[in-house]
């Protein structure tokens, strides 16, 4: 019996044989770091680009948040939705010289509203927190440190009506200050206080 016979190395090939190298022209040369520095560009430049991009629009943002939080008197604009749900201060449609604050700390959380509205729409407004014209008594039933906090000044000559609501926590106890010396205007004023 014959030993099985291994597989051979290839013999290298002559010297003359191998191809020598051609050497890179100048033309690609330029061509191919030119090539290089772009993808390198893109690589670094597009991140940065769009780190700055959103750097900008979280300042900016920041900005309006810290506007809103450290906001200390009533400014003009619309209560959100849910501030007016959580609140219960149901603002009528038609409503305008809308401004509103939101204050919030560990004990107690606010919201001041103002507003006009014709004298229905007022009907509308105390009907929709379940009392009447009636049930408004002479004089202003927001505190003196609430109308400090919301910038309110009330002019002793202003026929001032108003009402406390309250109710058990946590649902909010609202004071209701309402102007009705222009017959044709009622300018409404309503702290919404609620402890969490």
């Amino acid at each position: 019996m014959n030993p099985p016979t291994l597989p051979h190395q290839a013999s290298a090939p002559d010297a003359e044989g191998t191809p020598t190298p051609t050497a890179e022209d100048r033309r690609h040369v330029v061509k191919r770091r030119w090539i290089t520095a772009i993808i390198i560009l893109l690589l670094v430049g597009v991140p940065a680009g769009y780190l700055a991009i959103s750097t900008q629009q979280s300042r900016e943002s920041g900005r309006d948040k810290a506007a809103k939080v450290g906001a200390s008197k009533v400014r003009p604009g619309w209560p959100s939705k849910v501030q007016r749900s959580i609140y219960e201060v149901p603002v009528p449609d038609k409503a305008w010289r809308v401004g509103f604050l939101e204050t919030n700390n560990w004990r107690t959380s606010r919201l001041y509203v103002q507003f006009a509205v014709t004298p229905p729409e007022l009907d509308g407004f105390l009907s929709s927190l379940g009392i009447g014209r009636e049930d408004l008594t002479p004089g202003v039933s927001v505190s003196a440190h609430d109308t400090s906090i919301a910038g309110w000044h009330w002019k002793p000559e202003t026929s001032w009506l108003g009402t406390t609501l309250e109710q058990d926590d946590p649902r909010p106890t609202r004071d209701i200050t309402v102007d009705l010396t222009d017959p044709k205007v009622s300018k409404v004023y309503v702290v919404s206080s609620t402890t969490p």
